[in-house]
């Protein structure tokens, strides 16, 4: 098909399945990443063949320094080309974390210190696999109740899926690729150049956690976490070591008039890997007035996205999106709401126990 801008989640208050590791819940749906693809043959769902090209894609400073900040754990959120207030809190994290000045500007200093070594490219031109091509995609209505019929919340079509493996957006991917450029197993695309990750091996992993990280091009192993501060002034969170240095920072969206941040000390009970979602429209006031309790299956279009990683407040929780363009820029039902990349990336990151400070 020819590259379409894809249509483009409030969803706290909730219980979610499995709230420890990858374990499977009963009647699970399978497959919650939206790839159908032998477990023999795996990591070829998720190997994009890079194509060689005489001439390289000239991108502008912004962007390259968006996809450097990106897989150093700085994350932008969506990767956009775009100089915004993402884009200077990744930097300002950046630039904590290596000792220079906290500005926000993308100074000399700072392009030095991100880019010094980096031989890397921007973008690439991949050629897509076919078993990440193959779906299946659904159409996503907007009730719950509507949405707890399908099989799996997966995505609406492949561009937003490549989109989300990319850490960008489908309108990104149509601003950088040239008219007429199709979409589909076998054909070539421009996208960010966010490497391959294998499929990883996890035990117990009946839910692909394993493909699901792969899906997203998010590497299994990362930076342990001592202790998280979710700020609110800021829209972000902020990952620590136990020195109290920052290793990594996602930009976020938390809290509103009607429910706002929980502030204070809490602590991670576990992590739910692509979990099932339990709607109870009576936690939530914008819920319809027929709506119904429901449960909703797994992916990445479902209103947590592919983790809920709860707290020791009672029905809150740090969690990914089906709305990756709209982190720090809407509100949530108070709890915090990450890109499902950076969400993914964050499970990585924590264990039961771990520390996170809510603070204004």
């Amino acid at each position: 098909m020819l590259l379409l801008s894809a249509l483009l989640c409030s969803a706290c208050n909730v219980s979610v399945t499995d709230a420890n590791d990858s374990a499977p819940a009963a009647n699970a749906a399978a497959p919650v990443n939206g790839t159908v693809a032998a477990p023999a043959a795996a990591n070829e769902a998720y190997d994009f063949q890079v194509v060689p090209e005489q001439n390289a894609w000239q991108a502008n400073r912004i962007f390259q320094a968006q996809v450097q900040l990106d897989r150093l754990g700085f994350s932008p959120g969506v990767m956009d080309g775009k100089d915004g207030m993402s884009f200077k809190a990744a930097l300002r994290g950046f630039q904590e974390a290596n000792k220079l000045p906290v500005t926000g500007d993308y100074d000399q200093k700072t392009a030095i210190a991100l880019l010094e070594g980096e031989a890397r490219p921007t973008t690439w031109l991949v050629r897509i696999p076919a078993d990440f091509a193959r779906g299946p995609f659904f159409d996503m209505p907007k009730g719950m109740n509507e949405k707890a019929g399908l099989p799996a919340l997966t995505y609406r079509n492949l561009l937003e899926k490549l989109a989300e493996r990319f850490h960008t957006t489908p309108e990104f991917l149509v601003s950088i690729n040239a008219p007429g450029t199709k979409v589909g197993a076998g054909t070539t695309i421009r996208v960010p150049a966010i490497e391959n990750q294998p499929v990883a091996q996890i035990e117990g992993d009946e839910r692909g956690w394993g493909a699901t990280l792969a899906s997203l091009g998010v590497a299994k192993d990362q930076p342990q976490a001592d202790h998280l501060v979710v700020d609110k002034s800021e829209g972000l969170l902020k990952v620590y070591a136990a020195d109290n240095r920052l290793i990594a920072q996602f930009r976020a969206t938390m809290g509103s008039e009607h429910d706002p941040l929980p502030l204070g000390e809490w602590t991670i009970k576990g992590v739910a890997r692509n979990p099932d979602y339990h709607y109870n429209p009576a936690l939530f006031w914008d819920a319809g007035a027929t709506d119904e309790k429901a449960v909703l299956k797994p992916g990445p279009n479902g209103p947590v996205g592919v983790v809920w990683i709860d707290l020791s407040k009672d029905h809150y929780g740090i969690h990914g999106t089906p709305e990756p363009q709209t982190i720090g820029r809407t509100e949530s039902h108070g709890c915090v709401r990450l890109t499902n990349w950076d969400a993914a990336r964050l499970a990585q990151m924590v264990k039961p126990g771990t520390k996170a400070k809510f603070q204004a």
